[in-house]
């Protein structure tokens, strides 16, 4: 499984929020600065959070973004799941899968679903909370 910019750039952006925002909303430009990210880019990605209501916009001379909830309510999970769909490492596993016709007597099946599950116990229990306080 390799995570696309697209889902890196998110979690930058949610954390970026999540770090700056308790004094007020954060303005695009200045994440993108901060984060050394395109504004142009950061644009699209805020649109698909907002869209899912992960953040809200604040207009005005001081507006910028602000997340919906507090930091400990956004998993890893939640915002990569977003950006790109299943994490699973083949269809035939987790969320929405799509079993093969081989599935019965599939000997790499065991392994799949384990590789489903760790990635699963760790995205899913990893918080923008827990990645702030460990940096």
């Amino acid at each position: 499984m390799k995570i696309s910019t697209r889902g890196r750039y998110a979690l930058r952006l949610m954390l970026d929020l999540a770090e700056h925002g308790g004094s007020g909303p954060v303005r695009l430009r200045d994440a993108a600065q901060r984060q050394a990210l395109s504004e142009k880019y950061l644009e699209q990605i805020i649109a698909v959070l907002r869209g899912a209501g992960y953040v809200r916009s604040v207009r005005g001379p001081q507006g910028g973004y602000v997340l919906c909830r507090p930091p400990e309510s956004y998993t890893v999970g939640m915002i990569l799941r977003l950006t790109e769909g299943s994490l699973s490492p083949v269809e035939c596993v987790g969320d929405g899968a799509n079993p093969c016709a081989r599935a019965d007597g599939c000997a790499a099946r065991l392994l799949w679903e384990k590789l489903d599950g760790a990635i699963r116990g760790v995205v899913d229990h990893v918080t923008l909370r827990d990645l702030l306080e460990h940096r």
